[in-house]
């Protein structure tokens, strides 16, 4: 059976299966709007760079050309699917008792893949929606919210480029995504990607910088509106907590329109790092909250999610790595060649 005919079926199958875009599944949110009772409980936000969860299908305007079945990396159907079933079984495990209200999400593709990953994974049982970017990335990749609806109360989102110094500079837009939690105050959250140090790291640091300052002005113009803004701003920044970009996303106009890191002191966390390069560990995963929103967090409830299924089998040295899905042109079926952070929020 030719590759074309296997794309026909499924894509067939995917349309039978309940498959809509992310503005339906927006409008089935609004239908039920009314009807939506918000939970007072532990409100539970994790990030994670599910690392290339593209779908099998070729994308003419994206450099997609390696994760196609005949592609470079033969990604097929059954990679795909077993890449989609163990992202599921990361964000199950996390929720414990309960999947995590929010989770935000790098490197997937496009709508088809968090379609798949939340109606033909365990994840169907959660009722999540989603909102994902829709921006300009060399390779497609983009960034995406999951919320639980008795959760957050969705209001919007939008998609929001980056003004780069270096005008052909392509890259993640930021997804900007608001809405209501359970004490009826508005949340603003912002996920990001931010550029990579590809070319070298003080190469590529401006783009990472133009990155921070564009956010930290968003988050300037909510403080504008409230100086009780409820902020969360979370993602792979490819920076570390001392680096620049990072000092500047944390700096307000005022003290009181700072935001806090909450991984940014190693030495209060349970794990190493959230990556790992050439052998060293280091933290690029990261949330930050504002004043007003850091009052319901949870006191030490900041943590890498490192469990022993995430992670490779120690070497002779009792060293481990993130069990990643390929190393190189490799294929190793793991997870995801980052760790998922995650922090808990008790809402009034």
């Amino acid at each position: 059976m030719s590759n074309s005919y296997l794309s026909i079926l499924l894509y067939l199958f995917t349309i039978l299966s309940g498959c809509v875009s992310s503005r339906s599944l927006q409008g089935q949110f609004a239908d039920n709007q009314g009807k939506t009772e918000l939970h007072s409980q532990n409100f539970r936000i994790m990030f994670y760079n599910v690392e290339n969860l593209f779908d099998v299908y070729d994308d003419p305007t994206k450099n997609d050309n390696d994760f196609l079945p005949n592609g470079s990396l033969h990604w097929t159907y059954g990679r795909y699917f077993s890449h989609l079933r163990k992202t599921a079984q990361v964000i199950n495990s996390i929720g414990e008792w309960g999947t995590p209200a929010l989770c935000g999400l790098c490197e997937v593709e496009n709508d088809t893949v968090l379609v798949h990953l939340l109606n033909r994974t365990p994840l169907k049982e959660q009722h999540y929606r989603y909102c994902i970017t829709t921006g300009s990335d060399n390779r497609g990749i983009n960034n995406a919210l999951l919320y639980q609806r008795d959760m957050f109360k969705y209001l919007g989102h939008a998609s929001r480029k980056i003004p780069f110094t270096n005008k052909s500079r392509r890259s993640r837009d930021i997804l900007h995504v608001w809405g209501e939690i359970s004490n009826r105050e508005r949340l603003d959250v912002f996920v990001c990607h931010f550029p990579s140090r590809s070319g070298g790291e003080k190469e590529s640091e401006p783009d990472r910088i133009d990155a921070a300052g564009f956010v930290r002005t968003l988050c300037n113009e909510l403080f504008d509106k409230n100086d009780d803004a409820n902020i969360l701003v979370m993602g792979d920044f490819n920076d570390t907590p001392q680096d620049k970009s990072i000092k500047i996303l944390e700096t307000g106009t005022k003290t009181k329109f700072n935001l806090i890191n909450l991984f940014g002191d190693p030495s209060k966390l349970n794990f190493y790092g959230s990556h790992k390069y050439q052998g060293e560990w280091s933290q690029l995963d990261q949330m930050f909250v504002s004043r007003h929103f850091n009052k319901y967090l949870i006191k030490g409830s900041p943590q890498i999610y490192a469990p022993d299924f995430l992670l490779s089998k120690k070497n002779s040295r009792d060293e481990q790595t993130p069990l990643r899905n390929y190393q190189g042109p490799a294929y190793k079926d793991g997870y995801s060649d980052h760790l998922p952070v995650v922090a808990d929020f008790k809402l009034k």
